[in-house]
């Protein structure tokens, strides 16, 4: 139900201001003549702008922890919600939460009040919420989707803050070495030009810093154009599909990215599975959010395999995104009728190996870079004393 704000006039002619809840603008001002109040004005509170914005993962895994909590001690969904859309910690999502129950108490299901907001709940989310409602066991779907937001967020912080060291190294050592090559060098050429043949390294260190100091600009507008090149291409399905290609064939970077993605989908689908979404349904939505465009490609083959009856595990056993093993895994949960479960022990295994590996990667990378700037740096230092000595040996 929208809420309207308005400006009236009391019997006494003081000016009153106010909100109210109504179906319309009508119902409002016939609410408002009830109270013997004259409207000045009304008009409907717009809350579009905070409830299109997304909310922190975290913040929206704990609201599903929370509801579930509630819900298993036998709290109505009704004053659940309510007890939500009066949490401090998140306003943005106790407001969405204050919009869910107003169309829950008008008569609306919760899955479709959510699904109104699609920034803030997932497909994923509204489907597996959605089996829940239907299937009576919706305080184990909120529960089970807290867990999955919340593990989710966790591994993209890993990932994340094991970036932030390296990211740093690199924009400090870019930042001193253009200080370096773009402001200290040029002052020792006019010094250096009183010898007759410099050493082959200060040649090169000079004709590196003039490349830097006279085109900086030109590389930055490479740059510039370089990244909406990248973007551009990566919007487009057939650009995407090439670009992905080539990460694949990449070391280290394609099987790290190829298994991020087959986490996220193993887990996206056997959660959505043992939540009682069909698996058709299931794929589908995690082929969308599969974020690899091999990886999709292959589940809509996969989609097309069971949707003809068909096994799940050999369409993506053909697709090389999986491991052998874990496509003999996927084989016998299917035979088995527990596919939902592996799915979810799969993720976890790859998730662990992510993590493994991105950690070693990462340790690798902080001493590479310290060794590059160091060589940059004693480069710079060896060109500049060779042309001193030949100058205090000549004076």
């Amino acid at each position: 139900m929208p809420t309207f704000e308005y400006t009236a006039l009391d019997p006494a002619g003081a000016r009153v201001t106010g909100a109210l809840g109504g179906a319309n603008e009508s119902a409002v001002l016939a609410e408002l003549e009830t109270r013997r109040l004259t409207p000045i004005k009304v008009r409907e509170k717009r809350e579009r702008s905070t409830l299109r914005r997304s909310v922190p993962a975290r913040a929206l895994a704990a609201s599903y922890i929370q509801l579930g909590d509630l819900l298993v001690s036998g709290v109505p969904v009704m004053r659940s919600l309510a007890l939500l859309s009066r949490q401090k910690s998140s306003p943005r999502l106790a407001a969405v939460y204050r919009s869910i129950g107003e169309a829950v108490s008008d008569g609306g299901d919760l899955a479709e009040a959510m699904a109104q907001h699609p920034d803030i709940f997932p497909r994923t989310h509204v489907a597996m919420i959605s089996a829940g409602e239907k299937g009576g066991f919706l305080e184990q779907v909120f529960q089970r989707l807290g867990a999955f937001v919340q593990g989710q967020a966790e591994l993209r912080g890993k990932l994340m803050g094991g970036l932030i060291y390296p990211a740093v190294l690199v924009v400090f050592g870019v930042a001193i070495l253009s200080v370096i090559f773009g402001i200290f060098i040029p002052k020792f050429e006019p010094l250096f030009s009183r010898l007759d043949e410099l050493p082959a390294i200060t040649k090169f260190v000079l004709g590196v810093s003039k490349l830097i100091s006279g085109y900086a600009w030109l590389a930055a507008l490479l740059l510039i154009g370089l990244v909406i090149a990248f973007i551009t291409v990566r919007r487009s399905p057939t650009g995407a599909h090439r670009l992905a290609e080539l990460v694949n064939r990449l070391p280290f970077v394609g099987p790290l990215t190829r298994d991020i993605a087959a986490a996220r989908f193993c887990r996206m689908l056997g959660t959505m599975e043992s939540n009682g979404v069909p698996l058709i349904q299931a794929m589908n939505i995690a082929r969308d959010a599969a974020g690899h465009a091999l990886l999709e490609e292959a589940i809509e083959k996969a989609i097309e395999a069971v949707r003809a009856g068909e096994a799940l595990a050999p369409p993506l056993g053909a697709s090389g995104m999986f491991s052998e093993d874990t496509i003999e895994m996927i084989a016998v949960g299917e035979a088995a009728g527990n596919v939902d479960q592996v799915l979810l022990n799969i993720a976890g295994a790859i998730e662990r190996r992510v993590d493994n590996t991105f950690s070693v990667g990462v340790r690798l990378i902080e001493p590479l870079l310290l060794a590059v700037i160091a060589v940059v740096i004693a480069t710079v230092a060896v060109s500049l004393i060779l042309p001193m000595m030949q100058l205090s040996g000549s004076a």
